[in-house]
């Protein structure tokens, strides 16, 4: 299991056993008495094991996020997992009790993009858990039962908290489409790349090559299944099948692309600041590459990766290095951003 930082446990005089962190505006936040939702007809009530901090997360807080991409004031925490304590009017009862994820984005279920299953492209406007609706950075939260994916009843909740980035690379596997004996590799080695590495090897490919900046990621890397680790400065191949890039950088990009042969499939999943220098498109008609990008993780994602977790075939939980509770909230959002190799996965737990 991993270590929790270490730090003074919650005296009588401190913060109450309910809780919430409410961010009021970029830089400031406190930490307030928590009162669950009850549950409306079509909505569940979920008990939160534990919500884990991304990058996303430390953007709301300072205040990067792009507009119309977060609502102030604002509970954080779009990645949880938890269990069903209560259901409104409409929701099965037999869903009270079990262990479960939910997917953010709050689609409107009738227009085209929703209807073609396109739900992180729903036209109706943005709304997502943790950046527009209250997310999961309290004790309980209460939300449209649809989004809920229910988990197996051993699973651990805690390595189940980190299913929401899987989802997020789920989606890139599935559009990647590897097949069986195809040469892959993986450009990135955060928690996304790491993600990508275990979906990738579940497709049974002949070579699984993950190129990072971080040699200190290639025994992690090897542990979910990769055959050769190099960094970007490195002799690289140029006759790969298929790429997942994970790094969100610009360079990334364009090394993703220079691994494919001629033909080969990329997916590109990072956002790289704006105004950086994409991707020559005279290389990509050249090369003829089939190139796909993500943003989210649509039902067919999630369910995909409830389905490859649930088969032992996805392990989050070497990825998490640090487990705070709420009160922590802003040693938890400094680690993150301290770019120590050391923090991996932060969890916050209620």
């Amino acid at each position: 299991m991993p270590a929790s930082a270490e730090g003074p446990p919650a005296s009588a005089e401190g913060p109450p056993a309910s809780t919430a962190v409410v961010i009021d505006a970029p830089g400031a936040h406190r930490l307030v008495p928590h009162e669950p939702r009850r549950p409306e007809a079509g909505e569940a009530l979920v008990r939160v094991h534990a919500s884990g901090i991304c990058g996303s997360d430390r953007e709301v807080y300072q205040g990067n996020r792009p507009e119309g991409y977060v609502r102030y004031p604002l509970t954080p925490g779009h990645e949880w997992s938890g269990t069903v304590e209560a259901v409104g009017a409409g929701v099965p009862e037999s869903l009270v009790g079990r262990k479960v994820v939910g997917e953010g984005f709050r689609n409107c279920q009738v227009c085209d993009r929703c209807h073609a299953g396109d739900t992180t492209l729903c036209t109706a406007g943005y709304e997502e858990t943790g950046f527009t609706q209250p997310g999961a950075m309290a004790t309980t939260l209460t939300l449209p039962a649809r989004l809920l994916h229910t988990l197996p009843d051993g699973c651990d909740l805690t390595a189940a908290a980190l299913l929401e980035p899987a989802a997020c690379i789920a989606a890139a596997a599935l559009k990647a489409n590897a097949r069986p004996g195809e040469r892959v590799a993986v450009v990135g080695t955060g928690t996304l790349g790491m993600f990508a590495v275990q979906f990738l090897k579940a497709n049974s490919p002949a070579e699984l090559l993950v190129v990072g900046t971080r040699r200190d990621r290639e025994a992690l890397s090897r542990q979910y299944g990769a055959t050769d680790f190099l960094t970007k400065d490195q002799e690289l191949p140029d006759d790969i099948d298929v790429v997942i890039e994970t790094a969100g950088s610009a360079d990334a990009a364009r090394i993703s692309a220079a691994l494919l042969r001629r033909g080969g499939r990329l997916v590109l999943t990072g956002i790289p600041a704006p105004g950086a220098d994409g991707l020559d498109p005279t290389d990509l008609v050249v090369k003829q590459l089939e190139v796909h990008t993500v943003f989210g993780a649509s039902p067919d994602a999630w369910a995909h990766t409830v389905r490859v977790f649930a088969a032992g075939l996805l392990d989050p939980l070497p990825l998490v290095t640090h487990e705070l509770p709420l009160a922590e909230f802003s040693q938890a959002i400094e680690l993150v951003g301290a770019g120590d190799p050391k923090v991996g996965k932060v969890l916050l737990r209620p």
